[in-house]
C-alpha cells in the first residue's frame, strides 16, 4: 500500500490563473464616471448644463471607457478593491477633465 501522507501535507503552490470577478471593477468605473460628471457642476454651477447640451455624445462615450478602465484595473490589481477604486477614480476624473478642458477651450 502506498503512503499518501506527503501528497496531503504538500501545499498547493500554483498561482491562481482564474481571473476574479469583473463586476466590482465595472461598478467602480460606473460610479467614478458619475462622480467625474458631477465635478464640473460643482465648479461651474448650472451653466454647465448648457455646455453638456451640445457636447453630450463625447461625454457619453466616456461611460463604457470608464467601466472598462475599472474592470481592467480591478483585474490587474488582483482583488485589492480599495486601491483599484482609488486608481480608477483618479484615471476617470483625469480623462473626463481632459475632455472637458479640450472641448471648453475649443
Amino acid at each position: 500500500m502506498q503512503n499518501v501522507t506527503p501528497m496531503l501535507a504538500r501545499k498547493d503552490e500554483r498561482t491562481q490563473d482564474e481571473p476574479r470577478s469583473s463586476l466590482p471593477g465595472g461598478v467602480i468605473g460606473f460610479l467614478s464616471y458619475w462622480c467625474a460628471l458631477a465635478i464640473p457642476f460643482l465648479l461651474y454651477g448650472s451653466n454647465t448644463l448648457f455646455f453638456f447640451l451640445y457636447t453630450w455624445p463625447f461625454f457619453l462615450a466616456l461611460l463604457p471607457v470608464s467601466v472598462l478602465i475599472g474592470i481592467v484595473l480591478s483585474l490587474m490589481m488582483r482583488g485589492h478593491l480599495f486601491w483599484s477604486g482609488v486608481v480608477t477614480a483618479i484615471v476617470v476624473v483625469c480623462l473626463f477633465w481632459l475632455l472637458f478642458s479640450f472641448l471648453s477651450g475649443w
